[in-house]
């Protein structure tokens, strides 16, 4: 089967915004110091609390991209191949994909047992939502997909909204308030991130407002709404129900998830159900205009700069946030610091990603890619 390349275009600018455009846009910020360009940094932040900024869906859409895999990846499963295989497959997958977050979450690699925590980033939110995502596509039809995942996106509604625990929950949506931050508390513990331990007891970061446990479910839906994507993809129907599919789905997720804010709102910190699909609607909209220019249109030329991102995008996110360029960077530009003065930072900075776009750029040429 042909390779989507709507996918590897679609996930490299997922990654450039991630790991250049980030990091440009606020050394830029301190340089220029102007009105006009804080005025676009909203866009290039996530948002407070309720509401969702162009930057919230940076995240969704690496996890929408994820399940848009399984259809091609793991069809061979459905038809036949050993099972034991699909098993050994995903739990090197997960294994690898946990060890990488905690990696990327900073403290692993200090081997300080203090600040060891368990459930941290956006590549273990892709575990678990890949996780049980790719069992539910092995195992179910595609209707009992659509159940499930209307199953999930309603239990997160009922929890939030019915379920009080000591001050928490009934329906509170605030930073400190909700159902999901009491959970996290109790079950991590120690563990969650940023914790620490005063005294023998446990401190929880204040502002720290992200949550994992009750959010997987909405993860979950995340993913899987990504394998509903690679489905309509992947099948013998024509390239115009394909188009029509993603952008009537798209659609409707973004308008329901809108129409849910007035009751559940859109949060991205812990991953409400109207959140979910609002982002998931975009993802699905994003995948059907890349789809349409690229593999419908044919203008794939001059996407090897998307590519060399994408098609080693997990090299690209943990490389980017392990390993410090700014040594090479500085000791090969510090003569610039006297004339540059402000912007001497966003030269390092665009250094940094320039090393790491060569390194990302040589294993593309040799057709290293770097999978788990």
């Amino acid at each position: 089967m042909k390779r989507l390349e709507s996918l590897d275009a679609l996930r490299g600018l997922d990654l450039f915004f991630l790991v250049v455009m980030e990091t440009m846009m606020w050394h830029l910020k301190g340089a220029i110091n102007a009105p006009w360009f804080d005025s676009i940094m909203p866009y290039f932040n996530h948002v407070e609390w309720q509401g969702f900024s162009p930057w919230d869906l940076i995240m969704p859409l690496f996890m929408f991209m994820s399940g848009v895999t399984i259809p091609y990846s793991m069809q061979k499963y459905r038809d036949g191949a050993p099972r034991r295989d699909f098993f050994r497959r995903l739990a090197k997958r997960i294994l690898l994909l946990w060890i990488f977050g905690m990696m990327v979450q900073g403290n692993l690699l200090a081997l300080d047992p203090q600040h060891i925590y368990l459930f941290t980033n956006t590549l273990q939110a892709i575990a678990v939502g890949y996780l049980f995502a790719a069992l539910i596509f092995l195992f179910c039809s595609w209707r009992a997909q659509i159940g499930i995942a209307i199953a999930l996106l309603l239990a997160f509604w009922a929890a939030m909204e019915f379920i009080a625990i000591g001050g928490y929950g009934g329906g509170d949506y605030t930073p400190q308030g909700n159902l999901a931050e009491y959970i996290d508390r109790v079950v991590m513990g120690r563990f969650r991130d940023q914790a620490e331990v005063v005294d023998g007891q446990v401190v929880f970061r204040e502002g720290y407002t992200y949550t994992w446990l009750l959010s997987s479910l909405n993860f979950v839906v995340t993913v899987l709404s990504g394998v509903f994507a690679g489905e309509i993809l992947r099948s013998k129907q024509s390239q115009r129900w394909k188009l029509w599919m993603l952008f009537g789905i798209g659609a409707a997720c973004v308008v329901v998830g809108w129409t849910m804010n007035a009751v559940h709102p859109v949060i991205k910190h812990i991953w409400t159900s109207s959140m979910t699909l609002v982002s998931s609607g975009y993802c699905f909209l994003l995948m059907w205009l890349f789809y349409y220019w690229i593999d419908c249109r044919g203008h794939n030329r001059h996407l090897t700069f998307l590519k060399v991102y994408g098609m080693n995008s997990i090299t690209a996110y943990v490389v980017s946030h392990v390993i410090n360029f700014s040594s090479v960077s500085t000791s090969l530009l510090r003569g610039l610091e006297q004339y540059t003065g402000a912007y001497y930072s966003s030269i390092i900075a665009l250094a940094n990603c320039a090393i790491l776009f060569v390194i990302l750029y040589i294993m593309y040429r040799k057709k290293i890619f770097l999978r788990v």
